[in-house]
C-alpha cells in the first residue's frame, strides 16, 4: 500500500532504532534548521536594529532640548560607558556567555552547545553592539542556533556524531544569513574549529543547506538585497603581476594580525587583574570604547557599514589617519572582548584590514585600491581564524568582484605564514 504524504513526512522525519539517521532524514532536519535559522536571525536583526536607532537616534534627540552643551558632546562615551554597566549586570546575574573558543570547544567535545548559556548571549550581546561595542552578531547567532541544532539532536536521541552534524547546520544557518553567502557561511562554520582546514567534511552537505534556506528566509523577512555589500572601484582585467600583489598583500596581511594578536593579548593581561570584578570591568570597558571613539569614531561598531565609509570616502582620511584608526580599532576590539561585551571579531577585521588596505594603495600607486582593500580584508582576517577557503568565498561574495584566484592567494599566503599563530586556543583536530 502506497504511504500518504503525511506518513512519508513522518517516516523521513523520525530517527532510526539505532539513533542515526539516514541521509532523507539528515537533510530534512537540516532543513528545520535552516529555516528556523532564518526566523532566528531575523529577529535579532529588527531587535538589534532598533536597540541601535533607540541609544543613538531616539534618546539623544530626546534629551538634546534638556541637556547642556558639554553632556551633548560627551553623549558617546556616556553612552558606552552605560552600556558597559548593562553588560555587567547582564553577565552577573545571568552567567557568562561562551566566546569564540568556547563554541569551538564545544562543538569538538560532546558535540553541541549547551542552550543554558544561550539567554545571556542573546541579551549581554544584544547591548554590547546596541551601546556601540566593536563587535559583531555573528557569534552570538552561532551560539543561538548551533546550540538549537544540538538541542534537536539531543531530543531525537541521537549518536554525538550526528548531533555534531545538526550543531553545525545550524552554525551554518547562522552564518549564512550573517554574511549573505552561503556557502562561504557553510563553510566558514565546518573550518573554524581548525587550525588547518576543514576536517567534519560528512556535515558539509547539510550545513550548505540550513545556510541556504536560513539565508533565503533572513532575506524574505528583511528585505535585504541579493549580492555584493560593498561597492569598491572596479578592477582592471587581472594579470600575473596581480597575483603577485595577493601575495605580498597577504605577507603585509599576516604582520598586521600579528600586530593585533599581540595588542589583544596585552589587554588580556592587563584585564585579568579584575576579571572577577564582571560589572567592574565591564563598565570600565565600555568608557574605554568610549573614549576612543571620541578621538576615532570610526571604531564605533562592529565595522559592517563602516566599511562602506571606508571604501567610499577613505581615501580623504590619508595614510597616516587610515592606520591609526586601524590600531585604534584593534585597540578597541580587544578592551570590548576583554571587558565582557559579546560579540564576534570577524567583521572588525575586515574593517582593520580594508583600513590598512586603502593606505597601501595611497602609499604606493600601482597597487589597485580594491585588490589592496580586499586582499588585506582576507589576509588579516584568515591570520586569526585560520578560515582560507571560506574567507575567500565570502569576501568575493561582499566585494561583488571577480578577483578570486587574487584573494586566494592572498589568503592562502596569510596563512601558511601565521601557521604558529593562534587567537582562538581550542581549534585542533576532529575528535
Amino acid at each position: 500500500m502506497a504511504l500518504t504524504t503525511s506518513e512519508q513526512i513522518s517516516a523521513i522525519a523520525s530517527p532510526l532504532p539505532s539513533s542515526e539517521l539516514n541521509y532523507q532524514q539528515t537533510i530534512f532536519y537540516a532543513a528545520v534548521i535552516g529555516i528556523a535559522g532564518g526566523l532566528v536571525a531575523t529577529v535579532y536583526y529588527y531587535t538589534l536594529e532598533a536597540g541601535l536607532h533607540l541609544v543613538w537616534h531616539t534618546i539623544p534627540e530626546f534629551l538634546t532640548p534638556y541637556m547642556p552643551p558639554v553632556a551633548v558632546s560627551n553623549y558617546v562615551w556616556i553612552a558606552t560607558t552605560i552600556g558597559g554597566f548593562l553588560v555587567g549586570l547582564t553577565l552577573y546575574f545571568m552567567g557568562l556567555p561562551g566566546e569564540v573558543a568556547f563554541v569551538v570547544d564545544k562543538v569538538h567535545q560532546p558535540g553541541r552547545i549547551s542552550p543554558q548559556q544561550t539567554p545571556a548571549m542573546i541579551v549581554a550581546s544584544l547591548i554590547s553592539i546596541a551601546f556601540g561595542g566593536s563587535a559583531g552578531p555573528e557569534a552570538p547567532l552561532v551560539q543561538i542556533n548551533g546550540s538549537f541544532g544540538g538541542w534537536l539532536g539531543q531530543k531525537l536521541q541521537l549518536t554525538a556524531t550526528t548531533i555534531r552534524v545538526l550543531t553545525f547546520c545550524g552554525m551554518s544557518a547562522a552564518l549564512g544569513a550573517f554574511f549573505g553567502a552561503p556557502l562561504g557561511g557553510a563553510l566558514f562554520a565546518l573550518e573554524i574549529p581548525h587550525r588547518r582546514g576543514i576536517e567534519y567534511y560528512e556535515a558539509l552537505v547539510p550545513a550548505v543547506l540550513s545556510a541556504i534556506l536560513s539565508f533565503c528566509v533572513f532575506r524574505l523577512n528583511t528585505g535585504l538585497t541579493i549580492g555584493g555589500m560593498y561597492h569598491f572601484t572596479a578592477i582592471p582585467a587581472l594579470t600575473l603581476w596581480n597575483l603577485l600583489q595577493g601575495a605580498l598583500l597577504g605577507v603585509v596581511g599576516a604582520l598586521v594580525a600579528v600586530i593585533f594578536v599581540v595588542i589583544f593579548r596585552s589587554i588580556g593581561e592587563i584585564t585579568k587583574y579584575i576579571e572577577h570584578y564582571t560589572i567592574l570591568l565591564a563598565t570600565l570597558g565600555g568608557l574605554s570604547i568610549g573614549l576612543i571613539a571620541c578621538v576615532f569614531p570610526q571604531t564605533l561598531f562592529f565595522g559592517e557599514k563602516e566599511i562602506a565609509t571606508i571604501v567610499e570616502t577613505g581615501s580623504n582620511f590619508g595614510v597616516v589617519l587610515l592606520v591609526a584608526i586601524a590600531l585604534a580599532k584593534m585597540l578597541t576590539v580587544s578592551l570590548t572582548l576583554h571587558s565582557g561585551f559579546r560579540g564576534g571579531f570577524i567583521f572588525p577585521l575586515f574593517y582593520i584590514g580594508a583600513a590598512v588596505g586603502l593606505a597601501i594603495a595611497l602609499s604606493i600607486p600601482q597597487a589597485h585600491p580594491t585588490i589592496a582593500m580586499v586582499c588585506m580584508m582576507a589576509a588579516v582576517n584568515v591570520a586569526i581564524t585560520k578560515t582560507p577557503i571560506s574567507t575567500t568565498v565570502i569576501l568575493s561574495v561582499l566585494s561583488d568582484t571577480a578577483m578570486v584566484p587574487v584573494i586566494v592567494i592572498a589568503s592562502f599566503t596569510s596563512f601558511l605564514l601565521t601557521t604558529q599563530v593562534c587567537l582562538i586556543q581550542t581549534q585542533r583536530s576532529r575528535c
